[in-house]
């Protein structure tokens, strides 16, 4: 029987089993493996912190993950299969409110960051006044 995220150590078994999906990913391999080609370990002390900070507001995690995100080759296929895998290993081993939130938070940031990258890259004029 699956529970809730309730806890620190849960929020290290998601981002743990999350990664590791992530590493063996075609799609996602290659952008993390260019950024992080070798030791994961402060990368995902970052990700612990940041989940702990967005599901249970202790505040860890300081930063701005989008400024982290802006200048990778990302594409929607990128967010999308992203989004899929976090689902995915949330659904495999959590259930509940906290569980649902996290899916949320997640579908939100991958939103926001798609959108804020598209802008970005091609900023619309301002109309003339």
């Amino acid at each position: 029987m699956k529970k809730d995220i309730t806890n620190s150590e849960d929020i290290k078994i998601l981002v743990d089993a999350f990664y590791d999906k992530v590493r063996e990913d075609k799609i996602l391999a290659p952008i993390f493996k260019s950024k992080i080609p070798g030791d994961w370990g402060p990368h995902l002390e970052t990700m612990y912190k940041f989940w702990n900070t967005a599901l249970f507001n202790v505040r860890e995690y300081k930063g701005n993950p989008f400024v982290k995100h802006l200048t990778l080759p990302l594409s929607q296929e990128h967010f999308d299969r992203w989004i899929n895998l976090f689902y995915q290993t949330i659904d495999a081993q959590f259930e509940g409110a906290l569980a649902d939130d996290a899916k949320r938070r997640s579908m939100i940031m991958a939103h926001t960051f798609y959108n804020r990258m598209q802008i970005k890259k091609d900023p619309a004029p301002l109309p003339e006044i």
